[in-house]
């Protein structure tokens, strides 16, 4: 291999490494978006938001970037997937029962 192809592959590497934390950060921020949406739904504290995610994402088997674009539309378009939805509200009222000024509002 010359010098140059091994140049070329190296950019072509860097490239892709490059692409792919574009792709984290930008993935990273809906999911601080949808733990934002969870804890104004839910009403609660930011250390339970994370979790909440979470479980829907597995308990749904969904990827958890997914779950995470669905809930920040949910306030745009007024809907989630009904198996969202209903993690959602199952998950929430495993940790407590949500403050009915906060669900009235977000919904």
């Amino acid at each position: 291999m010359t010098e140059q192809e091994d140049q070329l592959r190296r950019v072509a590497a860097l490239e892709e490494e490059l692409a792919q934390m574009r792709h984290a950060v930008v993935s990273h921020a809906v999911v601080d978006q949808a733990i934002g949406v969870v804890l104004v739904y839910g009403g609660l504290p930011p250390e339970e938001g994370w979790e909440i995610l979470r479980d829907i994402s597995q308990r749904t088997n969904t990827k958890l970037r997914e779950v995470a674009e669905h809930l920040v539309r949910w306030p745009q378009y007024g809907w989630l997937p009904p198996e969202i939805r209903h993690e959602l509200d199952a998950a929430l009222g495993r940790r407590r029962p949500p403050s009915p000024e906060f669900r009235t509002a977000a919904v």
